[in-house]
């Protein structure tokens, strides 16, 4: 089966400013490359035979760097919102959409294995797939527990465990086709709608690397660790 994906290249990256008043957030560099230009390095490497990125925000910068994908064996195409669509909204605009899709986030580094990914939802039959990471919460504060005005109880600097999406998902079409056209559509009303109709959403749990650098401390953090980190992540 090819395999495909759709990058997610369209966000404003309201949380990196003032990085992002320049530069688009898939453009922000990790190391001597730019964040998205790792994940399609990743995906070419991976085994994947086409990718579309998604784009509205600063798109005639990314058509301009990544062109038609040459560069790195791997064709791109482009899909362009007029408005934001919201996460899912823009898959409603690709019409070739194949029968299983890789839709990302085009700001994470990870050294997830997106064939392998891609191979497990088609074998399970799910409607969709999550990657799903547990990440750790620290509230740096002196946590009371109140009622009536009165201190029942206090937690100093507790830590809250959670799984949480990764941003990577893989989307049969029974699941795109829930997607309504010409309207903003998140993540969110996708999964409340699939819940409700009862249709398999499954969930893969990865323990490995996962930064979302458009959150200021991780993409720190991925600039900080990129040297140490490339050569598994782009040569594996």
């Amino acid at each position: 089966m090819k395999k495909q994906a759709v990058i997610l290249s369209g966000g404003k990256g309201k949380r990196l400013r003032p990085y992002t008043v320049v530069l688009p957030k898939p453009l922000m560099p990790v190391g001597e490359y730019p964040i998205l230009e790792v994940i399609i390095r990743q995906l070419a490497l991976q085994g994947f035979e086409q990718i579309t990125l998604a784009v509205n925000h600063q798109a005639e910068l990314i058509k301009a760097f990544f062109g038609d994908g040459s560069k790195w064996n791997i064709p791109i195409n482009y899909s362009l919102e007029d408005e934001p669509l919201g996460t899912m909204g823009p898959l409603k605009l690709i019409h070739s959409l194949p029968e299983h899709v890789l839709v990302m986030n085009g700001d994470i580094l990870t050294d997830l294995p997106f064939g392998n990914f891609f191979n497990d939802h088609v074998s399970h039959g799910a409607a969709f797939s999550i990657c799903s990471h547990e990440r750790v919460e620290k509230i740096d504060y002196g946590v009371l527990d109140t009622e009536n005005g009165m201190l029942t109880g206090f937690r100093e600097k507790p830590v809250s465990t959670y799984e949480v999406s990764m941003g990577i998902y893989m989307v049969s079409r029974q699941a795109a086709d829930k997607i309504p056209a010409n309207v903003p559509y998140g993540f969110d009303q996708l999964m409340l709608q699939l819940l409700k109709e009862q249709l398999p959403v499954r969930v893969e749990k990865y323990a490995g690397l996962w930064l979302d650098i458009g959150r200021p401390d991780d993409y720190l953090e991925a600039i900080e660790k990129f040297d140490q980190l490339k050569d598994k992540i782009l040569y594996a």
